[in-house]
């Protein structure tokens, strides 16, 4: 038993000091060993400009003041930190995590998400500013993302969900980030409201790069995956029929624009589909070709819409028909009826999540397609001008002032205060 023990400990040491080697740390040693998992992919990179997103921050824990804890994740392992970088004054996010506490596998599956996080660099994707090792703690520092996630907005403000214009916004950021990573040759895996931040000048970044899959093997491009992404129970809902059903036929990145119609449901009826069911049903309901839906006027029966709101038999977001003569009109914003759901999207709305949700993936359209789409006709003004307007009353967590106020006991409980409504530990920064 104690030769076991030690053998596990060693394996894990082992395991953790391939990660100080990993070519992902600033200035420090660059490790040749670690990076098989991921070196096929590389070979699809060539013919794409490449930017180094590390090491725009410096590499030293002494660079910056933690300033309040804002959430916890990975059984605990893992603390996230608002903290401000010393040099500029700007504040930051910096995840960092215990590595003398974790797993061989977990200290693996966080080598592969910084080594893909290495690779990317896009508008759309959450940048890691830097990585290092401080001590025995791995710390990620990314931008501070003012307005938290799309669940977080759901959650605190939009609890029936958003403006159908509002979602497109979101919807075309997303499927920015999906083109790139698709054409990088990944899958992404984990596509969902908490995994989509929005910064306080409106940018739309994706994040929750833990579960991506390279399709590149061997310099080839694989046609299918079946690898089932691990840690997996928080996204269950959101995966496609594919992805869950676990068969020789496997999935592509088609599964990810399941997940996208999802993720627009989720936004528009300020719930996931499937949420309160039991993960068997839900499987045999997603396999039977049982589609969710936006919740309007078209697809809840006139007679419920007249009831007082229950959030009973919708909220499923699952579709019982249209409402018999019932008619679209704009926006899908509410009228002054007490339904929350007594709203009508446009079809075009309609038909871009029947088009996700197609049950055969070889029916969906392609991330790089779904970008020309007439849902996305609305959008006339940038995101940066559009967005902000669109979240009111919701305003950015702010970090403004000069450093002595904010760093100061009062303002740091105000700051806190207005952080306490952040699900930080599923944002998966």
């Amino acid at each position: 038993v104690c030769f076991c023990v030690c053998q596990r400990w060693v394996s894990e040491k082992l395991s953790v000091e391939s990660l100080r080697d990993l070519e992902l740390f600033g200035e420090q040693a660059q490790g040749l060993s670690h990076r098989k998992v991921h070196e096929d992919s590389q070979e699809s990179l060539t013919s794409l400009p490449r930017r180094d997103t590390m090491g725009s921050y410096l590499p030293d824990s002494s660079s910056y003041d933690l300033l309040a804890v804002i959430g916890r994740g990975l059984d605990d392992l893992m603390t996230v930190n608002l903290a401000r970088y010393r040099p500029t004054g700007e504040h930051v996010a910096i995840r960092r995590i215990d590595l003398e506490s974790c797993t061989n596998d977990m200290v693996n599956f966080l080598q592969c998400e910084l080594h893909v996080s290495k690779l990317f660099h896009h508008p759309s994707i959450l940048p890691y500013k830097s990585v290092f090792i401080a001590e025995n703690e791995l710390w990620v520092v990314t931008p501070f993302m003012a307005y938290g996630s799309a669940r977080d907005l759901i959650c605190t403000h939009f609890s029936d969900g958003m403006s159908e214009l509002t979602i497109a916004y979101i919807i075309l950021g997303m499927l920015k980030a999906l083109e790139y990573i698709h054409h990088m040759g990944y899958v992404h895996r984990s596509v969902k409201a908490s995994h989509v931040l929005i910064s306080a000048d409106g940018q739309v970044c994706m994040s929750g790069l833990r579960s991506i899959f390279s399709l590149i093997r061997h310099g080839q491009r694989a046609r299918v995956v079946h690898d089932f992404p691990r840690y997996s129970v928080k996204v269950l809902p959101w995966l496609s029929p594919e992805v869950l059903q676990q068969n020789l036929q496997g999935y592509d990145s088609r599964s990810d624009i399941y997940s996208l119609g999802i993720t627009a449901c989720e936004l528009a009826n300020g719930h996931v589909p499937f949420k309160d069911m039991p993960a068997t049903q839900m499987l045999l309901e997603k396999l039977n070709g049982t589609v969710p839906c936006l919740l309007d006027t078209t697809t809840i029966p006139p007679e419920e819409l007249a009831l007082r709101p229950s959030r009973s038999g919708a909220d499923s977001g699952i579709c019982e028909g249209p409402g018999v003569g019932a008619v679209r009109h704009s926006n899908g914003e509410p009228s002054s009826s007490a339904h929350p759901y007594n709203r009508t999207f446009s079809p075009h709305f309609h038909a871009f999540v029947e088009l996700c949700l197609q049950r055969d993936p070889e029916k969906r359209p392609s991330a790089s397609s779904l970008t020309g789409h007439p849902f996305f006709k609305q959008i006339k003004r940038w995101p940066s001008e559009a967005l902000p307007e669109l979240l009111l009353p919701v305003a950015p967590i702010s970090c403004s002032g000069n450093s002595t106020q904010r760093d100061s006991p009062s303002g740091l409980a105000s700051l806190e205060s207005g952080l306490s409504h952040l699900e930080v530990d599923d944002w998966d920064f």
